[in-house]
Parts: structure tokens; sequence; C-alpha cells
């Protein structure tokens, strides 16, 4: 079950379905396209469809008959490619939003009228049709790849958002254009959601159904190997790019919440309550870890902190499970690991001589070390801090489910 978070401050804003373009980019989709854009335009939007170079059959002569314009493109250049070509054509229309849906079939165009009120409430929003999984058909590579893609949206943004795969999805039109976009193919949908929740726009959800055809049956695009790759090439580029100290501009403000001058109190019980699932807590014990090994001499805590903050985890977390590599034992480790590196043997006298008054070598090979345990160490003690977080929320929601 998908949560739809409507956040308005000034009340809803009027919006009309001739506000709203729905958009049906396709490739090879001819059994169903005409079928979907014919199902939106019943539901009273204005349809565009963008055929990305389809080789089945042109688009434009399947819909010569219903007047729905077609805008075409020469060859395959990705479905983020064919959104943006419908962005510059509902933008000349001046349409304010618009609504995408696959030209598969899989979504019903009966769902468009529950991004309505959604779009009333924050018209400067995403607002994701949230699939049900939960029906006949769906591959466990389509749930994983969910989950996989939720989870480092969250670690990108800070949002818990249920379903960022889904296709169906409404977007402003004025603030997607100003958005900087490097993605043209499947990774557009996942980069547009980073960059617009650093931009300052909200995403909401709405729950839609789903239908998938039989495997023999299907028709995608999809292709596992080269789209993953590009996706996770994504997701390292918007990593880096969040930990990056230099601002984002943004396009829409939001006064700031809790102030730790202002609200002392308030603003360490948020750091205490935010991002605490097991799956959180665990990314933040695998970061805290990492650069506690690093010899990095009194800056641990301050780049922690810096680092936790940018990629939206457990301040309190990684900060506290700095400790587990406090001196003198992991640092020894690291220093042997690196001298054993240079010299294939064991450093056998530890001793203040050796480790104090040799101490350019000793860095060197502590840094050799920290390259090779922090990763290691940082993995096993997530992984450790994940299953008894599991297990402590699995055990506190079986007594409370008893009272």
């Amino acid at each position: 079950m998908c949560v739809a978070s409507f956040i308005s401050t000034e009340g809803p804003t009027p919006i009309s379905n001739d506000d709203v373009w729905c958009v049906i980019p396709v490739y090879n989709n001819s059994a169903t396209v005409k079928q979907v854009a014919l199902a939106c335009r019943g539901q009273g939007f204005p349809v565009l469809v963008v055929d990305d170079g389809s080789t089945d059959v042109p688009v434009a002569d399947l819909l010569a008959d219903t007047a729905i314009p077609v805008v075409t493109h020469g060859e395959n250049r990705g479905k983020g490619s064919a959104i943006l070509t419908a962005l510059s054509y509902v933008k000349e229309k001046q349409g304010r939003f618009m609504i995408t849906i696959d030209g598969d079939g899989q979504h019903n165009p009966a769902d468009l009228e529950r991004f309505i009120p959604a779009l009333r409430n924050d018209p400067a929003s995403i607002v994701i049709g949230c699939r049900n999984m939960d029906v006949d058909n769906v591959s466990g590579s389509s749930k994983f790849g969910r989950s996989f893609s939720n989870f480092w949206l969250q670690i990108e943004t800070g949002l818990a958002i249920p379903d960022t795969q889904s296709g169906f999805r409404a977007y402003p039109v004025e603030y997607l254009a100003q958005l900087k976009l490097k993605g043209r193919r499947y990774d557009f949908e996942v980069e547009v959601l980073a960059r617009a929740v650093w931009a300052g726009l909200r995403v909401q959800s709405v729950d839609v159904s789903v239908w998938y055809p039989p495997k023999k049956e299907r028709v995608s695009s999809f292709h596992p190997f080269k789209d993953n790759a590009r996706i996770s090439l994504t997701h390292t580029r918007l990593i880096t790019r969040r930990l990056m100290p230099w601002p984002i501009k943004k396009l829409v403000r939001h006064p700031r919440v809790i102030s730790l001058y202002r609200s002392p109190g308030k603003f360490f019980r948020m750091l205490l309550s935010e991002h605490v699932s097991p799956l959180e807590l665990g990314a933040a014990a695998v970061v805290g870890t990492f650069i506690a090994v690093l010899p990095i001499f009194g800056l641990h805590t301050v780049v922690i902190i810096f680092v936790a903050t940018r990629l939206n985890l457990n301040r309190v977390m990684a900060v506290a499970i700095q400790n587990l590599c406090a001196p003198p034992f992991v640092p020894l480790l690291c220093i042997q690991i690196g001298h054993f590196l240079r010299y294939a043997n064991w450093l056998t006298e530890p001793s203040r001589k050796t480790l104090f008054h040799q101490g350019h070598l000793r860095l060197l090979e502590w840094a050799l070390g920290a390259v090779f345990l922090a990763p290691m160490l940082a993995i096993l003690v997530g992984l450790l801090v994940f299953a008894l977080s599991s297990a402590y929320a699995t055990l506190f929601f079986n007594e409370n489910a008893k009272k």
C-alpha cells in the first residue's frame, strides 16, 4: 500500500483537465498504444503520443484517424528523450502539467483522475503512481529493482518514495523544464526524482492499479544489462554530486523546520528519530565505520557528520559507531596490514620506536591498511547493526501486537 502525501499551505490550486496533458512515450507497442491513447482522451485530457523510433509500425499512421497528435523520433533515443520531447511540445501549448503513462497497457487510464487532487494541493511536486505489485505475473527481478531503486533514492534525497520506477507520474512543466538532466533513457526517471527533490520540489504518491501480461506476451524495451548499468552509473553520479560541498540551485524554497539554535531540544529529538529503519541504521553504520578506519586525525566526527547529512543517514548512529574503531586496536591492525602489503611480512615488534619515531613510515602503512580494512569492516558492522535492529524491531512489533 502506498501512502499519498498531499501538502498544501495555501489551499487547493485551481486546475482544469485542459491544464494537464497525458503523454504516452511509445516504442514498438503497436498492439496497445491506440487503445491506451483513446482511453486517456476519454478521461477528458488532451493527449500527446511520442513515437520513439518504433520499428513495428509507424505510430502516426496507426493514430491517423484519431486526431491525436504524434511526435516522431527518427530513431530510438530512449524514454527520457521522449519525455523531454513531450515537455517541449506541452510547454509550447501552455500546458501546466503532464502525466506520463506507458503505452504497453500496464496502467489503467481511469487512474488519471487520481493525480489531480495531489496536483491541486501541491502544484510544485512530482506525483508518482504507486503500483500494487501483488498481482499476477510480476517477476522477482521487477520487485527487487523497485526496492533497489527506492533505497538509493532515499539515500540521495532523504525521502522514502514507495515506487521510484513507476512510469505513471505527473510532472509540473514549469519546474521540469528548469532541471538540468543528463539521463535520456530509463535512467532519466531515477535522475529526475533526485534532482527535483534537491531543487525543492516535493514528491507525492497515489495508488494506481497495474496489469502485467504473461511473460511470453510481454513487450519491453528495457535491456536488463545495459539499462541497469546506466541506472547504477546514474546513482553513482548522484551520490558523488550529493557529497560535493557546494549548494544546489533551489527552484522552490521551503522554510527550515527545526533549528539547533532556536529549538535545541526538538533538534536533538529529530536526530534520534530520523532515518531509523534497520536498513537506514545499517547504512549509517557502514558509513561511520568506513570513515572511522581512515587515518584522518581529529577529523573523523566532522567528516562523518558531513557525509551522513549529505546522504540523509542517521547521524547519531554514524557518529556513535566510530567508537568501535577507536585506538589502539584498529589503527594497529591497519598498520600491520599495510606493513604486510609493503614487505610481505608482519611488523613483529610494535613499540614506541617503530610506531612513533618511524611515524612517517607507519602513516603510509596505516593508509594502505585502512584502504584494505575499511570496506570489509564497514560491511561487517553494517550487517550486524542491520540484523540487531531488525530483531529489535520485530520484537517491539510483537510486544505491541500482544498489548
